[in-house]
């Protein structure tokens, strides 16, 4: 009996290590995704044109990137902390005139979630942003299958 609790324990452990290596891989990458945005943010701006949102990219539970196209990028930066936004599956913004404004309008989240005022808008500069999925081709590797 003693055996299966020692193993028992041993699987436990190793578990509870490989969640500790992933929780730390996601946190790596979210913070190198925070810093290549920093990095291609400009000036802050009052407000941007928005008629529809084609990508969006949660950076924290305050930072959001907005695509309102492929090629055009806000780093949305919130008041305060805004629940579920790393998890969710779809988010909304609020707009006047088709107009997104800083300290105005609202990140929404989910109908039991509160809305995330934005304190600050950037532009984000594509070509400075180090993303294969902001238009740099991937590389592929090509082998012939092998013959039969």
């Amino acid at each position: 009996m003693a055996v299966k609790h020692l193993f028992a324990t041993v699987a436990v452990a190793a578990a509870l290590a490989g969640c500790a290596r992933v929780g730390e891989q996601y946190t790596a990458r979210m913070q190198a995704r925070q810093q290549a945005y920093a990095v291609a943010a400009g000036a802050p701006v009052n407000s941007f044109h928005y008629f529809s949102m084609w990508s969006w990219e949660p950076l924290s539970d305050s930072q959001l990137a907005v695509y309102t196209r492929p090629n055009e990028a806000w780093l949305l930066d919130l008041d305060g902390k805004c629940r579920n936004l790393e998890f969710t599956n779809h988010i909304g913004l609020t707009s006047s005139a088709s107009e997104v404004s800083a300290k105005f309008d609202r990140v929404l989240t989910g109908p039991n979630d509160a809305p995330c005022f934005i304190k600050q808008i950037r532009p984000v500069d594509i070509a400075k942003l180090d993303s294969p999925q902001q238009g740099k081709p991937r590389e592929v590797e090509e082998a012939p299958r092998p013959a039969k």
